[in-house]
């Protein structure tokens, strides 16, 4: 799966600018990766909603244990990509009906962040236990939501392309071509966030993400860790 977002969608995170900077490598446009991506993937299916952001998807040798699904509602665009252990339980709680998969379900959630205010964004992936990565993007609010499972076991990479696109996909290999060096692996156990400014962990959102600069061979530029409580005491005092 790929989500491609502009600049006046999604603000290019600094860490991922500073190491591109770091490291010139060779970048293609967005609209480059995403011809390479519908050329490269069987059946890829690929959708420009508004001006400023790009989503494709294919089944093609997707796992049979975390299968690709897409689903549109009430302007809010999904691309998932896993399983989920407690689908069940979360279809009652949001009054969903059996036949409901998981990319409906993301939608569900993402709508009662929206519209049930104060509702934390955390709540949003907290509650979904399996093995999981989805990108969302709410047209009505140009907002986007993209969330990872604490293992990590779907991979989730993001990236910087030369125009500027913030991409995010499930293939490395992929976004290493189009974004250089301004690419990381995504952090497991976490969710970024347009409304709430950028890369959170869901289970302590208050503690501090920092980016790491990677070595010269590794392909990515950074890498994201959460902080623990005691960094962050030595750091408050």
């Amino acid at each position: 799966m790929l989500g491609l977002f502009s600049s006046s969608v999604v603000s290019p995170p600094e860490e991922l600018v500073a190491a591109g900077s770091r490291t010139p490598s060779p970048k293609t446009t967005a609209g480059k990766l995403l011809t390479r991506f519908v050329e490269s993937k069987a059946s890829a299916v690929s959708l420009q909603v508004g001006e400023h952001v790009q989503l494709a998807y294919t089944h093609h040798s997707e796992s049979p244990w975390y299968p690709r699904s897409f689903a549109v509602k009430d302007e809010i665009f999904c691309l998932f990509e896993g399983a989920l252990d407690n689908l069940g339980s979360l279809r009652q709680q949001y009054g969903l009906a059996k036949s409901a998969n998981e990319v409906i379900l993301v939608i569900e959630a993402y709508k009662a962040l929206r519209d049930r205010a104060p509702y934390p964004a955390n709540r949003v992936v907290c509650h979904l236990s399996g093995s999981f990565a989805f990108i969302v993007f709410d047209k009505s609010t140009s907002t986007v939501f993209v969330a990872s499972d604490q293992a990590g076991k779907v991979p989730l990479y993001w990236g910087i392309t030369a125009d500027g696109y913030v991409a995010f996909a499930d293939d490395a290999d992929l976004l290493k071509g189009s974004c250089g060096k301004s690419l990381a692996s995504f952090p497991q156990g976490c969710f970024y966030s347009t409304a709430v400014g950028g890369l959170r962990c869901y289970e302590n959102p208050k503690n501090k993400i920092t980016a790491v600069p990677a070595e010269e061979e590794e392909i990515w530029g950074a890498t994201f860790k959460v902080e623990g409580s005691a960094v962050l005491a030595a750091t408050e005092y």
